[in-house]
């Protein structure tokens, strides 16, 4: 499977990015960093700089059909980012529309909010998120990992960090199952 990794060019939890991309390899599968522009994007711990990360390709420049799946790591500054962004918005928007599995954790749901996606879903994040979350028509969990299978495609979302395993265990589930 190739599956996509949406950031900004700023401000992902690098946690959540690298923890999920090394499940992806390590489950022989191809990992490809999308952002909103070329060159490295910058992650960190927290509010703390981290390291930086190459983009392979740009979100309005590479075809969501492209890829099998979607995933949306978080940081507080990541998805306020992207759903500034109408080309990040789109493409997200467009695995919905085309029935691909989405993946999403900690404050990335805030750009599944944007894009219109959450309507009749149910679905877990950071607890600040709750009430966007509700007030874009979704039903928020309190839950390690949510699968809603509602709507042409499937989404699992996780909470924060710390359900970081149980999180890639289940996209991968999800998404190699939609692929078979």
């Amino acid at each position: 499977m190739r599956i996509a990794f949406l950031v900004a060019p700023e401000g992902v939890e690098q946690v959540e990015l690298t923890d999920p991309w090394q499940a992806v390899q390590d489950a022989g599968h191809e990992a490809v960093l999308v952002s909103t522009k070329q060159g490295e994007i910058q992650a960190f711990n927290h509010l703390d700089k981290a390291d930086t990360f190459p983009v392979d390709e740009v979100a309005g420049e590479t075809a969501p059909g492209s890829f099998d799946a979607l995933v949306l790591p978080g940081g507080v500054a990541n998805p306020d980012f992207l759903r500034m962004d109408d080309k990040a918005v789109a493409f997200v928007r467009d695995f919905f529309e085309q029935g691909r599995p989405v993946a999403a954790i900690c404050h990335a749901p805030w750009t599944l909010v944007e894009a219109d996606v959450v309507r009749g879903r149910v679905l877990t994040s950071w607890p600040s998120l709750q009430t966007d979350i509700r007030n874009a028509g979704g039903t928020w969990a309190d839950e390690q990992v949510k699968v809603c299978d509602h709507g042409a495609n499937k989404l699992v979302t996780s909470r924060k960090p710390d359900d970081l395993k149980a999180f890639c265990e289940t996209f991968l589930d999800v998404f190699a199952k939609q692929a078979a």
